[in-house]
């Protein structure tokens, strides 16, 4: 119970979280300027990409951000293109998960946010009705928002690396096989949620893998069971204050602040207290996932929509975390990578 409470010390700088909130609020501002909300979500998506900033060196700090952010654009376009039928979609969907864990812990970016966002805008988008018509837009939306990304990410790191020094730092590498294991478990499991989601034919399945990606990101067994337990106890208390703003009937221009203040929010107290961190992570979500009108409107149902989802994903990466962290798993399956390995190279060389 205690880490519900305890705030963690943490090294991220308190001018990232302001820098996130301006990359994902930028591009909400100018879509309630040119009266198009939806775009500058879409837009807003790619800001996400700013998080995964680690170097202290200007040249290596964009060029990843442009790496992070071509990223975001293809794990959405994957979710967008294979959205078309609700089979192939977990498959996809599990596919994408292993390539973007295996690529960034090669990549080294194994801090987090890690692969979350990236899986999260995927899962979004292969939850989407299939319209092969608006998928050269909404991506064109994804990229303008990158752009606007690196543009905000270079002032950042101008005014912010002047007198900084280089530090090094001790990077834990995992064995190869090790990483394929982990990436495996990740990819099974984001499949599996996302089919849990389809069977349930729930409205908005993208919140169980969601959810269930959020929960396998602990560092371990018992700190995936207690981002779980957290996970719903903070998506709860949000929910609660979602539902009493919704009641407020909030206009577009509320919306946009909230979400651009929400962003800063969060990523301030995620690395401090995922338990607390959670609540504003709930209202988040909901505002850029569902529209003002459609929130007012449906107060009730949201509210019991998303606790449901959430609670079902939540216990799904539980159970994968267990998995993800129990040795024995891990070490019959390198044992097994090994030997399917080795018969190949056998097999070669005769």
């Amino acid at each position: 119970m205690d880490s519900f409470f305890t705030f963690n010390k943490t090294t991220r700088k308190w001018h990232l979280p302001v820098a996130a909130g301006l990359t994902v609020g930028v591009p909400m501002i100018l879509g309630w300027y040119i009266d198009n909300i939806e775009a500058g979500k879409l837009a807003s998506l790619a800001g996400l990409s700013i998080l995964y900033i680690q170097s202290d060196k200007l040249d290596e700090r964009m060029i990843l951000l442009m790496a992070c952010c071509f990223g975001i654009m293809v794990s959405y376009s994957v979710g967008l293109l294979f959205s078309f039928n609700h089979i192939i979609a977990p498959i996809a969907l599990g596919a994408l998960s292993f390539g973007v864990h295996y690529s960034l812990h090669k990549l080294q970016l194994t801090k987090p946010p890690g692969n979350f966002f990236f899986i999260m805008l995927a899962s979004t988008a292969i939850c989407t009705p299939f319209d092969a018509s608006s998928i050269p837009t909404k991506i064109g939306y994804v990229a303008i928002g990158a752009i606007l990304t690196c543009g905000i990410g270079l002032v950042y790191s101008l005014l912010t690396l002047k007198n900084t020094s280089t530090t090094s730092t001790t990077i834990h590498r995992k064995g190869n096989y090790t990483n394929i294991v982990e990436s495996l478990i990740f990819g099974l499991f984001m499949c599996l949620s996302l089919t849990v989601a389809f069977a349930l034919k729930f409205e908005n399945p993208y919140w169980i893998p969601i959810s269930c990606v959020a929960v396998m990101q602990g560092s371990s067994s018992k700190h995936t069971w207690t981002r779980g337990i957290q996970r719903m106890a903070g998506t709860l208390i949000g929910l609660g204050l979602t539902w009493l703003i919704a009641y407020t009937n909030p206009t577009p221009l509320f919306m946009v602040i909230s979400i651009t203040l929400l962003q800063t929010i969060v990523e301030f107290l995620v690395v401090r207290n995922y338990a607390i961190a959670t609540i504003f992570i709930t209202i988040l979500t909901i505002f850029l996932a569902e529209s003002g009108r459609q929130l007012s409107q449906n107060t009730d149902k949201v509210f019991l929509a998303r606790l449901f989802d959430i609670s079902i994903g939540s216990v799904i990466g539980i159970i994968g975390g267990w998995i993800l962290y129990h040795e024995k798993v891990h070490y019959y399956t390198i044992l097994q990578l090994k030997k399917l390995t080795g018969n190949k190279e056998n097999k070669r060389s005769l």
